[in-house]
């Protein structure tokens, strides 16, 4: 049966923009592995659409990279840049920091204890890491856990969580700090902002106050005298008004072309407990207004965050300018996106706490520590995000961009490995007794790492979906003999073959594996699914963590709690 039109459009598209994402060479590995995650029932003919894919991954390399862009812009995009394109490789492409002193820059990351830290925090962390090395700075990790909403709290276990992350990343601080531990600096630059005319206790019910804000109309307690301002906040302070009663409001501009910015909320009231300080405090600031005075409070030289953080620059300004400080100056970037990585870190939670997900390490998440699980080198994603810059442009890229940095790292020293999925038995008939053994390479281009002599035939294992895809014909069991299947194929038991040549004929080439001693195999695909196949008797000495490229699959690590020996041997998939 032929592949459907509509999948092989989806085929040509994927084709095209892979190709416009890399100068206009398309991979056919990624686009089948990524047909297959997206389509199961299609991997018992994985054979068919890797031909076909071969087929389109031809015709695309045949035009230039404008027509190839040309077309895709036509059916709808998107079109990817690659990072060479979008900023160059070099790290050195960054920018330098204004007025840095070597041994005096201080930087801070300030991530809000709700979920993990995610292939969308890498940005933050390697680029404020790489300043931090270049000038010999530090580098502050400051939890902002102010209390949220209801809808938006603090998960206690998280500060671990993101602290390991780090840990996992190579980035580590130089000093942890807590927002919550911070309120008493906050409430004296809150008396310094009252004191100097610049805020005022607004008691307007939410729904008036965005209205007032919308329409630029001042609210009646803006014309307060500031005794009157300093009473009201210590009243707030002092618990003489509940939670959505009163908020310290700075005075900006009325006028302001943005209305968000038209006098915006500094602190506000909730008696949500809090994980480490339960309800010491009342009265909470706002992110932005915390920032202004800490980033002055702990000496912050450079503020590196994305451009959404905008709005919090100007706020910051605003304060210090009011009180006569000279605070850092900003950089920023724009959003980078993986397409293949949708992240949510609210749903992400949810899923995490349901059991839903197999923990913060679960590889749907995209979380730094999935990607470690994945056998994503840390490296690996440091040039990934560094190889951006500062670009202001918002950038979408396919993971076979980060893939393709980390296969540059590990492929020189990863073992290969035989293993199938869905695997039937075939015993082969006239089989040469003496190669009941074989040696293969561990590497096929480094022979510095070895051979190792595995079980063969005449018993082997083979993936039902090579099977079905000759029957009848000769195939090559890959570096080792030519054998001829029946046609038709039994529906269930061993397959009957027969040993043809020992001489490498072009012939369809398939993966096998021995009988003998074959180890159950786990495999954990980024989608969450697993597959269940059977690898060589030489993974049965495989130990925690190891990385392995079994072959005509991909890359794989070992997991971390697998014990070595225990059957089935759990794996997650890396990447092609």
């Amino acid at each position: 049966m032929a592949l459907d039109p509509a999948l092989l459009g989806t085929i040509r598209r994927m084709a095209l923009e892979n190709a416009s994402g890399h100068g206009g060479h398309a991979a056919a590995g990624p686009l089948l592995s990524k047909v297959l995650g997206t389509n199961p029932e299609l991997r018992g003919r994985s054979a068919e659409v890797r031909s076909a894919i071969d087929a389109v991954v031809s015709e695309v390399a045949a035009l230039s990279l404008d027509a190839q862009r040309a077309e895709l812009e036509r059916l709808g995009g998107p079109i990817r840049s690659s990072p060479r394109e979008a900023k160059g490789r070099e790290e050195g492409a960054l920018p330098e920091l204004p007025d840095a002193i070597d041994g005096k820059v201080v930087l801070r990351l300030a991530p809000f204890p709700s979920g993990a830290l995610h292939i969308g925090n890498a940005r933050m962390l390697y680029v404020n890491d790489y300043y931090r090395r270049l000038h010999h700075g530090r580098l502050l990790l400051v939890f902002d856990d102010t209390v949220g909403s209801q809808e938006k709290r603090i998960a206690p276990e998280l500060f671990d969580v993101i602290r390991h992350d780090l840990d996992i990343a190579g980035v580590p601080p130089d000093e942890v700090l807590y927002k919550s531990d911070r309120l008493p600096t906050v409430y004296r630059w809150a008396r310094r902002v009252i004191d100097a005319g610049g805020a005022y206790v607004c008691t307007c019910p939410a729904e008036t106050l965005q209205a007032n804000r919308a329409k630029g109309t001042a609210c009646p307690e803006r014309s307060q005298p500031g005794g009157e301002t300093a009473d009201l906040w210590q009243k707030m302070l002092d618990g003489g008004f509940a939670p959505g009663e009163a908020v310290l409001r700075l005075r900006t501009d009325l006028a302001d072309p943005d209305p968000a910015f038209r006098d915006r909320v500094l602190c506000r009231l909730s008696d949500l407990d809090h994980p480490r300080v339960g309800r010491r405090w009342r009265v909470w600031p706002m992110l932005e207004f915390s920032w202004a005075v800490d980033d002055i409070e702990l000496g912050i030289t450079h503020v590196l965050r994305g451009k959404d953080l905008v709005m919090e620059d100007r706020m910051e300004a605003f304060v210090w300018k009011l009180l006569g400080e000279r605070g850092p100056p900003f950089l920023h970037w724009g959003l980078l996106r993986v397409a293949e990585a949708k992240i949510s870190k609210s749903k992400g939670y949810q899923q995490v706490r349901s059991g839903e997900y197999d923990g913060w390490a679960d590889p749907r998440l995209w979380s730094i520590d999935s990607l470690d699980r994945r056998g994503i080198e840390p490296e690996a994603l440091r040039r990934f995000t560094l190889g951006f810059g500062l670009s202001l442009a918002d950038i979408e890229v396919p993971a076979e961009t980060l893939y393709a940095e980390n296969r540059q790292l590990i492929d020189p020293t990863t073992p290969r490995r035989s293993a199938v999925i869905d695997a039937r038995e075939v015993e082969v008939a006239d089989y040469p007794p003496e190669l009941a053994r074989t040696e293969l390479p561990n590497h096929p281009d480094r022979p510095e790492l070895g051979r190792r002599s595995v079980p063969a035939g005449p018993r082997f294992l083979l993936a039902g979906s090579d099977l079905a895809a000759h029957p009848g014909g000769e195939i090559r069991l890959k570096d080792l003999v030519n054998i001829e299947l029946p046609s038709p194929l039994p529906v269930s038991g061993p397959v009957p073959a027969r040993f043809t040549s020992r001489e490498n004929r072009k012939l369809p080439r398939v993966q096998w594996v021995g009988a003998s001693g074959a180890v159950p195999v786990s495999l954990l695909d980024p989608d969450g699914t697993h597959r269940i196949g059977l690898g060589e008797a030489a993974l049965a000495e495989a130990t925690p963590r190891q990385v392995f490229q079994f072959e005509r699959i991909g890359f794989v690590r070992v997991e971390t709690d697998q014990v070595p020996g225990v059957s089935p041997l759990r794996v997650c998939f890396g990447h092609p």
